[in-house]
Protein backbone atom coordinates (compact mmCIF):
# COMPACT_ATOMS: atom_id res chain seq x y z
CA UNK A 1 0.00 0.00 0.00
CA UNK A 2 1.55 3.54 -1.24
CA UNK A 3 1.70 5.69 2.23
CA UNK A 4 0.16 9.32 1.67
CA UNK A 5 1.83 11.71 0.22
CA UNK A 6 1.68 13.93 2.94
CA UNK A 7 2.72 11.27 6.08
CA UNK A 8 6.15 12.12 7.52
CA UNK A 9 8.73 9.27 6.60
CA UNK A 10 9.44 9.68 10.43
CA UNK A 11 6.50 9.37 11.53
CA UNK A 12 5.83 5.97 9.53
CA UNK A 13 8.98 3.92 10.19
CA UNK A 14 8.48 5.05 14.12
CA UNK A 15 5.11 3.90 14.38
CA UNK A 16 6.70 0.44 12.39
CA UNK A 17 9.02 0.38 14.73
CA UNK A 18 5.89 0.54 17.60
CA UNK A 19 4.32 -2.23 16.06
CA UNK A 20 7.47 -4.17 15.22
CA UNK A 21 8.30 -3.78 19.34
CA UNK A 22 5.02 -5.82 20.29
CA UNK A 23 4.87 -9.23 20.94
CA UNK A 24 5.14 -11.16 24.19
CA UNK A 25 3.37 -8.06 26.30
CA UNK A 26 0.80 -7.69 23.99
CA UNK A 27 -0.47 -10.90 23.67
CA UNK A 28 -0.48 -11.34 27.67
CA UNK A 29 -1.98 -8.37 27.99
CA UNK A 30 -4.84 -9.32 25.56
CA UNK A 31 -4.85 -12.97 26.85
CA UNK A 32 -5.61 -11.25 30.97
CA UNK A 33 -9.42 -10.32 28.92
CA UNK A 34 -10.04 -13.95 28.61
CA UNK A 35 -13.67 -15.42 28.78
CA UNK A 36 -13.45 -15.84 32.59
CA UNK A 37 -12.37 -12.47 33.54
CA UNK A 38 -14.66 -10.99 30.82
CA UNK A 39 -17.58 -12.87 32.93
CA UNK A 40 -15.77 -11.21 36.47
CA UNK A 41 -15.72 -7.80 34.64
CA UNK A 42 -19.54 -8.62 33.85
CA UNK A 43 -20.61 -9.25 37.45
CA UNK A 44 -18.30 -6.11 38.66
CA UNK A 45 -20.30 -3.79 35.95
CA UNK A 46 -23.65 -5.36 36.76
CA UNK A 47 -23.48 -5.15 40.29
CA UNK A 48 -21.56 -2.18 41.84
CA UNK A 49 -22.33 0.16 38.27
CA UNK A 50 -19.26 2.36 37.54
CA UNK A 51 -18.48 2.28 41.41
CA UNK A 52 -15.30 0.13 41.07
CA UNK A 53 -14.09 1.63 37.84
CA UNK A 54 -11.00 2.92 39.96
CA UNK A 55 -9.43 -0.27 40.82
CA UNK A 56 -8.96 -0.42 36.62
CA UNK A 57 -6.44 2.58 37.46
CA UNK A 58 -4.70 0.86 40.53
CA UNK A 59 -4.35 -2.73 38.86
CA UNK A 60 -2.53 -0.75 35.39
CA UNK A 61 0.68 -0.08 37.57
CA UNK A 62 0.86 -3.07 38.98
CA UNK A 63 0.24 -5.10 36.37
CA UNK A 64 3.38 -3.49 34.28
CA UNK A 65 5.38 -3.82 37.22
CA UNK A 66 5.10 -7.33 37.63
CA UNK A 67 4.73 -8.12 33.95
CA UNK A 68 7.87 -6.54 33.21
CA UNK A 69 10.09 -8.47 35.94
CA UNK A 70 8.98 -11.52 34.33
CA UNK A 71 9.63 -10.81 30.63
CA UNK A 72 13.39 -9.36 32.13
CA UNK A 73 13.61 -12.77 33.73
CA UNK A 74 12.87 -14.52 30.92
CA UNK A 75 15.12 -12.45 28.42
CA UNK A 76 18.30 -11.79 30.58
CA UNK A 77 18.35 -14.52 32.05
CA UNK A 78 17.66 -16.69 29.22
CA UNK A 79 15.30 -19.19 31.14
CA UNK A 80 11.99 -19.45 32.40
CA UNK A 81 10.53 -18.42 35.99
CA UNK A 82 10.35 -22.45 36.52
CA UNK A 83 14.33 -23.09 35.35
CA UNK A 84 15.36 -20.09 37.56
CA UNK A 85 13.91 -21.64 40.51
CA UNK A 86 15.21 -24.79 39.62
CA UNK A 87 18.54 -23.44 39.04
CA UNK A 88 18.94 -21.13 42.41
CA UNK A 89 16.15 -21.95 45.31
CA UNK A 90 14.79 -25.09 47.41
CA UNK A 91 13.10 -27.61 44.97
CA UNK A 92 9.96 -27.86 47.30
CA UNK A 93 8.94 -24.21 46.41
CA UNK A 94 9.07 -25.04 42.86
CA UNK A 95 7.01 -28.24 43.22
CA UNK A 96 4.33 -26.01 44.97
CA UNK A 97 4.21 -23.51 42.85
CA UNK A 98 4.03 -25.80 39.55
CA UNK A 99 1.48 -27.41 41.06
CA UNK A 100 -0.36 -25.25 42.38
CA UNK A 101 0.33 -23.01 38.52
CA UNK A 102 -1.65 -26.27 36.83
CA UNK A 103 -4.49 -27.22 39.15
CA UNK A 104 -5.63 -23.34 38.79
CA UNK A 105 -4.77 -23.15 34.78
CA UNK A 106 -6.58 -26.37 34.11
CA UNK A 107 -9.56 -25.08 36.09
CA UNK A 108 -9.05 -21.41 34.35
CA UNK A 109 -9.41 -23.78 30.91
CA UNK A 110 -12.67 -25.36 31.94
CA UNK A 111 -13.88 -21.95 32.24
CA UNK A 112 -12.90 -19.97 29.18
CA UNK A 113 -13.71 -23.29 27.10
CA UNK A 114 -17.21 -23.58 28.77
CA UNK A 115 -17.64 -20.07 27.92
CA UNK A 116 -16.70 -20.01 24.78
CA UNK A 117 -18.65 -23.26 24.06
CA UNK A 118 -21.81 -21.69 26.03
CA UNK A 119 -21.50 -18.39 23.43
CA UNK A 120 -21.19 -20.34 20.01
CA UNK A 121 -24.52 -22.37 21.67
CA UNK A 122 -26.31 -18.99 21.47
CA UNK A 123 -25.32 -17.94 18.45
CA UNK A 124 -26.33 -21.16 16.59
CA UNK A 125 -27.64 -22.99 18.31
CA UNK A 126 -26.43 -26.54 19.43
CA UNK A 127 -24.79 -28.23 21.57
CA UNK A 128 -22.99 -26.55 23.62
CA UNK A 129 -20.95 -29.20 25.42
CA UNK A 130 -19.54 -30.26 21.78
CA UNK A 131 -18.75 -27.02 21.42
CA UNK A 132 -16.12 -26.43 24.04
CA UNK A 133 -14.71 -30.28 23.09
CA UNK A 134 -14.58 -28.79 19.63
CA UNK A 135 -12.82 -25.45 20.66
CA UNK A 136 -10.28 -27.55 23.18
CA UNK A 137 -8.79 -29.76 20.32
CA UNK A 138 -9.07 -27.21 18.11
CA UNK A 139 -6.80 -25.08 20.00
CA UNK A 140 -4.29 -28.23 20.64
CA UNK A 141 -4.38 -28.48 16.80
CA UNK A 142 -3.03 -25.03 16.08
CA UNK A 143 -0.40 -24.79 19.08
CA UNK A 144 0.76 -27.72 18.33
CA UNK A 145 0.71 -27.71 14.57
CA UNK A 146 1.99 -24.44 13.69
CA UNK A 147 5.62 -23.23 13.95
CA UNK A 148 6.13 -20.32 15.97
CA UNK A 149 6.50 -17.23 14.32
CA UNK A 150 3.68 -18.23 12.41
CA UNK A 151 1.31 -18.78 15.66
CA UNK A 152 2.83 -15.74 17.38
CA UNK A 153 1.34 -14.07 14.24
CA UNK A 154 -1.92 -15.14 14.82
CA UNK A 155 -2.13 -14.74 18.59
CA UNK A 156 -1.30 -10.75 17.44
CA UNK A 157 -4.01 -10.88 15.30
CA UNK A 158 -6.80 -12.32 17.49
CA UNK A 159 -5.93 -9.78 19.89
CA UNK A 160 -7.94 -7.40 17.66
CA UNK A 161 -11.06 -9.48 19.02
CA UNK A 162 -11.17 -7.42 22.26
CA UNK A 163 -12.42 -4.53 20.08
CA UNK A 164 -15.48 -6.21 19.88
CA UNK A 165 -16.33 -4.59 23.32
CA UNK A 166 -15.35 -1.06 22.21
CA UNK A 167 -18.19 -1.71 19.83
CA UNK A 168 -20.56 -2.62 22.24
CA UNK A 169 -19.66 0.65 24.62
CA UNK A 170 -20.34 2.53 21.85
CA UNK A 171 -24.31 1.25 21.88
CA UNK A 172 -24.41 0.96 25.27
CA UNK A 173 -25.17 4.73 26.31
CA UNK A 174 -22.39 5.70 28.75
CA UNK A 175 -23.17 8.25 31.06
CA UNK A 176 -19.29 9.49 30.23
CA UNK A 177 -19.02 12.27 33.08
CA UNK A 178 -19.99 9.62 35.48
CA UNK A 179 -18.22 7.08 33.99
CA UNK A 180 -14.71 8.80 33.57
CA UNK A 181 -15.20 10.61 37.27
CA UNK A 182 -15.02 7.12 38.79
CA UNK A 183 -11.98 6.38 37.76
CA UNK A 184 -10.52 9.08 39.84
CA UNK A 185 -13.79 9.11 42.32
CA UNK A 186 -13.82 6.00 44.73
CA UNK A 187 -17.44 5.26 44.84
CA UNK A 188 -16.56 3.41 48.08
CA UNK A 189 -19.11 0.50 49.90
CA UNK A 190 -17.83 -1.24 53.23
CA UNK A 191 -18.93 -4.16 52.64
CA UNK A 192 -17.72 -7.96 51.91
CA UNK A 193 -19.39 -8.25 48.92
CA UNK A 194 -17.42 -4.82 47.32
CA UNK A 195 -14.26 -5.79 49.30
CA UNK A 196 -14.46 -9.29 47.34
CA UNK A 197 -15.41 -7.74 44.10
CA UNK A 198 -12.01 -5.74 44.73
CA UNK A 199 -10.52 -8.35 45.26
CA UNK A 200 -11.70 -10.74 42.47
CA UNK A 201 -10.49 -7.39 40.30
CA UNK A 202 -7.00 -7.35 41.29
CA UNK A 203 -7.03 -11.64 40.75
CA UNK A 204 -8.47 -12.07 37.35
CA UNK A 205 -5.75 -8.84 35.98
CA UNK A 206 -2.95 -10.38 37.69
CA UNK A 207 -2.28 -13.97 37.02
CA UNK A 208 0.32 -16.15 37.84
CA UNK A 209 0.28 -17.91 34.52
CA UNK A 210 0.72 -14.37 33.02
CA UNK A 211 4.10 -14.66 34.58
CA UNK A 212 5.25 -17.97 33.45
CA UNK A 213 3.70 -17.26 29.70
CA UNK A 214 5.74 -13.75 29.19
CA UNK A 215 8.72 -15.22 30.49
CA UNK A 216 8.72 -17.90 27.73
CA UNK A 217 7.52 -16.05 25.35
CA UNK A 218 10.62 -13.69 25.75
CA UNK A 219 12.70 -16.91 24.92
CA UNK A 220 10.99 -18.18 22.23
CA UNK A 221 11.57 -14.71 20.88
CA UNK A 222 15.26 -14.44 21.51
CA UNK A 223 15.66 -17.94 19.90
CA UNK A 224 14.00 -16.87 16.60
CA UNK A 225 16.54 -13.73 16.68
CA UNK A 226 19.61 -16.36 17.30
CA UNK A 227 20.84 -13.97 19.99
CA UNK A 228 22.21 -14.50 23.39
CA UNK A 229 20.61 -14.19 26.47
CA UNK A 230 21.19 -10.27 27.93
CA UNK A 231 23.15 -10.98 30.75
CA UNK A 232 25.52 -12.42 28.40
CA UNK A 233 25.59 -9.23 26.62
CA UNK A 234 24.85 -6.55 29.17
CA UNK A 235 26.65 -3.76 27.64
CA UNK A 236 24.44 -3.49 24.25
CA UNK A 237 21.50 -4.49 26.42
CA UNK A 238 19.65 -1.42 26.98
CA UNK A 239 17.66 -1.45 23.35
CA UNK A 240 15.81 -4.71 24.30
CA UNK A 241 15.39 -3.85 28.04
CA UNK A 242 13.13 -0.04 26.00
CA UNK A 243 11.46 -2.66 24.07
CA UNK A 244 10.23 -4.93 26.62
CA UNK A 245 8.97 -1.78 28.75
CA UNK A 246 7.31 -0.88 25.56
CA UNK A 247 5.58 -3.88 25.28
CA UNK A 248 4.50 -4.72 28.36
CA UNK A 249 3.67 -1.38 29.09
CA UNK A 250 1.14 -1.38 25.92
CA UNK A 251 -0.03 -4.94 26.57
CA UNK A 252 -1.18 -3.93 29.91
CA UNK A 253 -2.71 -0.18 28.52
CA UNK A 254 -4.68 -2.63 26.10
CA UNK A 255 -6.16 -4.90 28.76
CA UNK A 256 -6.88 -2.62 31.42
CA UNK A 257 -8.80 -0.50 28.60
CA UNK A 258 -10.87 -3.31 27.42
CA UNK A 259 -11.36 -4.35 31.24
CA UNK A 260 -13.10 -1.04 31.68
CA UNK A 261 -15.03 -0.73 28.28
CA UNK A 262 -16.68 -4.08 29.72
CA UNK A 263 -17.45 -2.86 33.00
CA UNK A 264 -18.90 0.55 31.34
CA UNK A 265 -20.78 -1.50 29.12
CA UNK A 266 -22.20 -3.51 31.52
CA UNK A 267 -22.88 -0.52 34.24
CA UNK A 268 -24.41 0.86 31.73
CA UNK A 269 -26.75 -1.84 30.25
CA UNK A 270 -27.33 -4.48 33.10
CA UNK A 271 -27.05 -2.35 36.18
CA UNK A 272 -28.87 0.53 34.87
CA UNK A 273 -31.61 -1.76 34.17
CA UNK A 274 -31.52 -3.28 37.64
CA UNK A 275 -30.11 -6.79 36.24
CA UNK A 276 -27.32 -7.65 38.72
CA UNK A 277 -26.59 -10.84 39.20
CA UNK A 278 -24.48 -12.03 36.59
CA UNK A 279 -21.96 -14.96 36.81
CA UNK A 280 -20.80 -16.02 33.90
CA UNK A 281 -19.67 -13.62 30.37
CA UNK A 282 -22.22 -15.97 28.50
CA UNK A 283 -25.19 -15.04 31.04
CA UNK A 284 -23.79 -11.33 30.30
CA UNK A 285 -23.88 -11.56 26.71
CA UNK A 286 -27.66 -13.34 26.87
CA UNK A 287 -28.16 -10.43 29.38
CA UNK A 288 -27.27 -7.86 26.64
CA UNK A 289 -29.67 -9.21 24.16
CA UNK A 290 -33.16 -7.28 25.75
CA UNK A 291 -31.67 -4.70 26.93
CA UNK A 292 -28.78 -3.22 24.68
CA UNK A 293 -29.61 -4.65 21.20
CA UNK A 294 -28.90 -7.88 18.84
CA UNK A 295 -25.94 -6.26 17.91
CA UNK A 296 -24.27 -5.87 21.43
CA UNK A 297 -25.51 -9.25 22.01
CA UNK A 298 -23.81 -10.45 19.27
CA UNK A 299 -20.71 -8.57 19.78
CA UNK A 300 -20.34 -9.56 23.28
CA UNK A 301 -20.88 -13.39 22.35
CA UNK A 302 -18.37 -13.03 19.45
CA UNK A 303 -15.68 -11.48 21.45
CA UNK A 304 -15.79 -13.95 24.44
CA UNK A 305 -14.91 -16.90 21.35
CA UNK A 306 -12.14 -14.53 20.04
CA UNK A 307 -10.58 -14.20 23.55
CA UNK A 308 -10.49 -17.70 23.95
CA UNK A 309 -8.91 -18.63 20.74
CA UNK A 310 -6.39 -16.11 22.21
CA UNK A 311 -6.77 -17.12 26.57
CA UNK A 312 -6.65 -21.21 25.64
CA UNK A 313 -3.21 -21.51 24.38
CA UNK A 314 -1.95 -18.93 26.85
CA UNK A 315 -2.99 -20.74 29.65
CA UNK A 316 -2.06 -24.20 28.02
CA UNK A 317 1.03 -22.86 27.02
CA UNK A 318 2.34 -21.37 30.21
CA UNK A 319 1.67 -24.37 32.24
CA UNK A 320 3.56 -26.27 29.53
CA UNK A 321 7.08 -24.03 30.11
CA UNK A 322 6.66 -24.35 33.72
CA UNK A 323 6.30 -28.18 33.82
CA UNK A 324 9.26 -28.43 31.03
CA UNK A 325 11.47 -26.22 33.15
CA UNK A 326 10.54 -27.99 36.34
CA UNK A 327 11.83 -31.49 34.63
CA UNK A 328 15.11 -29.98 33.77
CA UNK A 329 13.95 -30.58 29.59
CA UNK A 330 13.54 -28.47 26.51
CA UNK A 331 10.30 -27.57 25.21
CA UNK A 332 9.45 -24.24 22.73
CA UNK A 333 6.73 -23.94 20.70
CA UNK A 334 9.36 -24.07 18.08
CA UNK A 335 10.21 -27.04 18.44
CA UNK A 336 8.62 -30.59 16.51
CA UNK A 337 6.65 -32.30 18.52
CA UNK A 338 7.99 -35.31 18.91
CA UNK A 339 11.36 -33.87 19.99
CA UNK A 340 9.55 -31.97 22.68
CA UNK A 341 6.79 -34.75 24.09
CA UNK A 342 6.50 -33.34 27.27
CA UNK A 343 5.76 -30.00 26.24
CA UNK A 344 3.13 -30.78 23.87
CA UNK A 345 1.88 -33.44 25.74
CA UNK A 346 1.06 -31.16 28.57
CA UNK A 347 -0.41 -28.32 26.32
CA UNK A 348 -2.65 -31.23 25.19
CA UNK A 349 -2.92 -33.07 28.73
CA UNK A 350 -3.87 -29.52 30.46
CA UNK A 351 -6.56 -28.51 27.04
CA UNK A 352 -8.18 -31.55 27.12
CA UNK A 353 -8.53 -31.77 31.05
CA UNK A 354 -9.96 -28.61 31.48
CA UNK A 355 -12.43 -29.29 28.35
CA UNK A 356 -13.27 -32.04 30.12
CA UNK A 357 -14.32 -30.91 33.57
CA UNK A 358 -18.69 -30.79 32.51
CA UNK A 359 -18.09 -33.96 31.48
CA UNK A 360 -17.34 -35.56 35.01
CA UNK A 361 -20.03 -33.44 36.62
CA UNK A 362 -18.10 -30.75 37.86
CA UNK A 363 -19.27 -26.96 37.04
CA UNK A 364 -16.31 -24.41 35.44
CA UNK A 365 -17.65 -21.79 36.73
CA UNK A 366 -18.09 -22.69 39.97
CA UNK A 367 -14.44 -24.29 40.25
CA UNK A 368 -13.46 -20.87 38.80
CA UNK A 369 -14.43 -19.33 42.19
CA UNK A 370 -11.84 -21.86 43.78
CA UNK A 371 -9.03 -21.78 40.90
CA UNK A 372 -8.95 -17.56 42.16
CA UNK A 373 -8.40 -19.06 45.75
CA UNK A 374 -5.44 -21.28 44.43
CA UNK A 375 -3.90 -18.15 42.18
CA UNK A 376 -4.30 -16.14 45.51
CA UNK A 377 -2.34 -18.48 46.89
CA UNK A 378 0.20 -18.43 44.61
CA UNK A 379 0.55 -14.78 43.24
CA UNK A 380 1.89 -13.18 46.19
CA UNK A 381 4.65 -16.08 47.10
CA UNK A 382 5.23 -16.44 43.44
CA UNK A 383 6.25 -12.49 43.52
CA UNK A 384 8.10 -12.77 46.02
CA UNK A 385 10.51 -15.29 44.54
CA UNK A 386 10.02 -13.41 41.19
CA UNK A 387 12.10 -10.36 42.96
CA UNK A 388 14.69 -12.67 44.52
CA UNK A 389 15.68 -13.70 41.28
CA UNK A 390 15.48 -10.10 39.39
CA UNK A 391 17.92 -9.30 42.34
CA UNK A 392 20.29 -12.52 42.30
CA UNK A 393 23.19 -11.67 40.22
CA UNK A 394 23.64 -15.06 40.06
CA UNK A 395 20.49 -15.41 37.40
CA UNK A 396 21.20 -11.57 36.55
CA UNK A 397 24.69 -11.05 35.92
CA UNK A 398 24.80 -7.35 35.78
CA UNK A 399 21.22 -6.50 34.72
CA UNK A 400 19.78 -6.93 38.27
CA UNK A 401 17.06 -4.44 38.40
CA UNK A 402 18.05 -1.03 40.35
CA UNK A 403 17.43 0.62 43.84
CA UNK A 404 13.80 2.84 42.46
CA UNK A 405 12.85 -0.19 40.72
CA UNK A 406 12.79 -2.35 43.65
CA UNK A 407 11.11 -0.33 45.83
CA UNK A 408 8.60 0.04 43.23
CA UNK A 409 7.97 -3.40 42.32
CA UNK A 410 8.29 -4.51 46.28
CA UNK A 411 5.63 -2.26 46.98
CA UNK A 412 3.21 -3.86 43.71
CA UNK A 413 4.17 -7.41 45.43
CA UNK A 414 2.94 -6.06 49.40
CA UNK A 415 -0.34 -4.66 47.59
CA UNK A 416 -1.03 -8.07 45.69
CA UNK A 417 0.07 -10.28 48.93
CA UNK A 418 -2.19 -7.84 50.74
CA UNK A 419 -4.91 -8.27 48.25
CA UNK A 420 -4.11 -12.25 48.42
CA UNK A 421 -4.71 -12.27 52.42
CA UNK A 422 -7.76 -10.17 52.42
CA UNK A 423 -9.48 -12.74 49.32
CA UNK A 424 -7.99 -16.01 51.88
CA UNK A 425 -9.65 -14.20 54.64
CA UNK A 426 -13.17 -13.81 52.88
CA UNK A 427 -12.64 -17.64 52.15
CA UNK A 428 -12.40 -18.68 55.72
CA UNK A 429 -14.91 -16.79 56.77
CA UNK A 430 -17.49 -18.12 54.58
CA UNK A 431 -16.04 -22.02 54.86
CA UNK A 432 -16.99 -21.20 58.54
Amino acid sequence: MAEPEDADPESVRGFRAFLKSLGPGLITGAADDDPSGIGTHSQVGAEFGYGLAWTFVLSFPLMVAIQQIAAEIGRVTGAGIARNLRRHYPRPILWVMVTLLLIANIVNLGADLSAMGAALKLLIGGNGALYTLLFGILCIVLEVGLSYPRYSAILKWTTLSLFTYVAVVVVAHVPWAHALRSLIVPELQFNIAYATAFVAILGTTISPYLFFWQAGQEIEEQHRHHAKPLCLTAKTAGPELRRIRIDTLTGMAFSTLISLAIVFATAATLHASGVRDITTSSQAAEALRPIAGQFAFVMFAVGVIGTGLLAVPVLAGSAAYAVTEMAGVAGSLDAKPLSARLFYGTIAATTLAGSSLNAVGIDPARALYWAAVVNGILAGPLMVVMMLIVRNPRAMGRLTIGREQVIFEWAATAVMIAASLLFLGFVIRGVA
